[in-house]
Parts: structure tokens; C-alpha cells; sequence
């Protein structure tokens, strides 16, 4: 047995941690594939769910509900209980997802926003679309400026960054503007990771967010600690595991 499993055995019901990414890309799974031999060797599965609203869907472009619908659907498919990890958007996501499920035994927000009940993204942010979003005639948004390595991946390495620039994709608007019906963070013990060198979310616009929730802390990194320190990363998930 190796040391890390030595220190983290695996649980009689195993957690499962899935994770919820941010807007404007797809691919869940690639965002979140440093996490998983991480947490594997803290004793906890992983997942990373498809969001409709990121035309990750063939043929359908979904919203904001259809995002959290595919969140509770994959917790229910988990048969086990379940943290829900929400990146930058997706903690809008899981704020709507995690509430009523049983299963949700934690929330981690990473870099997040958290709307309350009848708020959404747009009106927890407080202000309008963020310079590097590009709005489309077509009811979608895009990323769109030349400093997005300098704002979101001053910390990774520049073969990181051509592989998370390609999965760039359009998402819906409607995402962004509708209001979460149940406030998960009211009712499920939860962590917010402040990241405290992101250059496109504030830091002390993450603190005010940070204040809604059970527990907050700080690392020092940018706007994807699962690519840039995907072990504390890992260290803060398998501590609120227990």
C-alpha cells in the first residue's frame, strides 16, 4: 500500500467529488483530469459533468436549469455520497444542483460566485459582461481577448494553456441571467477556495462570496488551481470528505 492510500484509506461508501467548470468552455473532464490521481490516492472517486448550456449537447443548447438538471442527474447516478465542486460559474450551477439531494453531503466553491434565492450570476456579480466576453447576435457568448493567459493562466505552462484555449466554446446568455430557485449553500456545510492571485476574479470580490459560506480558505494561485496545484487542491476536497 502506498503512503498516500496508507493516509487517506478508502471509505466503506466511497465519496465521490464531481466537478461543475466554469463558463465559456467544455470539456469537464479535461479541466478536472489532474484532480484524479490526487484524489484517488485520498480514498475519492471523481466525475465531471456535461453542462448543456456549453454546447457539449449534439443538437441542443441548453441553459442555466438544464446545466443543474444534468448536476442532479449525475448524482443520482453516483449511488454514493457526493461533493460538488463548482468552478468560477459552476458555483451558480451547484448552488441550484446541491440543494435537496441527499447524496450532496459538501460544496466546494473555487473562485466562485453565489448567487441567493431569485438572484442569478449576472445580479450576484452585480455588474455587466466581463471584457474578455464577446456577446453573439446567435443568444451565446464567447471568449474573446488577447490577454486570457495573462488573466485566467498566469501560473501554467504554455502547453496548458494552447490545450485550454482549444476548448473554448460558445455558451448560452440565458445561463448567465437566470435565478437560482433553491440555495444549496443555506443548507449543505460547504468550502470556499480563494484563490488569491486570479487576475480575473478580484480577491476581494471572492471574499465577500467566501463570507456566505461555512469555511474559506486561501491559496495562493491563479484561476485554476486544478491545473496549476491540483494536490492542495486535492488536500482541501479530501479534508472536507471527512
Amino acid at each position: 500500500m502506498s503512503e498516500g492510500a496508507a493516509a487517506y484509506p478508502l471509505r466503506s461508501r466511497p465519496v465521490k467529488a464531481l466537478f461543475v467548470h466554469g463558463a465559456l468552455v467544455g470539456d469537464g473532464q479535461w479541466w478536472w483530469h489532474r484532480m484524479v490521481a490526487p484524489l484517488a490516492r485520498r480514498g475519492l472517486a471523481t466525475g465531471a459533468v456535461v453542462l448543456p448550456s456549453c454546447a457539449e449537447v449534439p443538437g441542443e443548447l441548453g441553459d442555466m436549469y438544464a446545466d443543474a438538471a444534468a448536476v442532479s442527474e449525475a448524482v443520482g447516478a453516483a449511488g454514493e455520497p457526493v461533493i460538488l465542486c463548482g468552478h468560477s460559474y459552476g458555483g451558480t450551477v451547484i448552488t441550484e444542483a446541491g440543494a435537496g439531494e441527499p447524496n450532496v453531503r459538501h460544496l466546494i466553491y473555487i473562485t466562485s460566485v453565489l448567487p441567493d434565492l431569485g438572484q442569478s450570476l449576472a445580479d450576484a456579480v452585480g455588474a455587466g459582461p466581463a471584457p474578455w466576453v464577446h456577446l453573439q447576435s446567435d443568444g451565446t457568448a464567447v471568449l474573446r481577448s488577447e490577454r486570457l493567459q495573462e488573466l485566467f493562466f498566469q501560473d501554467c505552462d504554455d502547453g496548458t494553456v494552447a490545450e485550454a484555449l482549444s476548448r473554448a466554446t460558445p455558451q448560452s446568455l440565458a445561463a448567465f441571467g437566470q435565478p437560482v430557485r433553491r440555495v444549496a449553500w443555506r443548507e449543505v456545510p460547504s468550502t470556499f477556495v480563494v484563490c488569491t492571485e486570479d487576475r480575473a476574479i478580484p480577491v476581494a470580490g471572492q471574499r465577500a462570496q467566501a463570507a456566505k459560506v461555512t469555511r474559506t480558505i486561501e491559496i495562493a494561485c491563479g484561476h485554476h488551481p486544478f491545473l496549476s496545484q491540483p494536490e492542495a487542491l486535492a488536500q482541501i476536497i479530501a479534508d472536507s470528505a471527512r
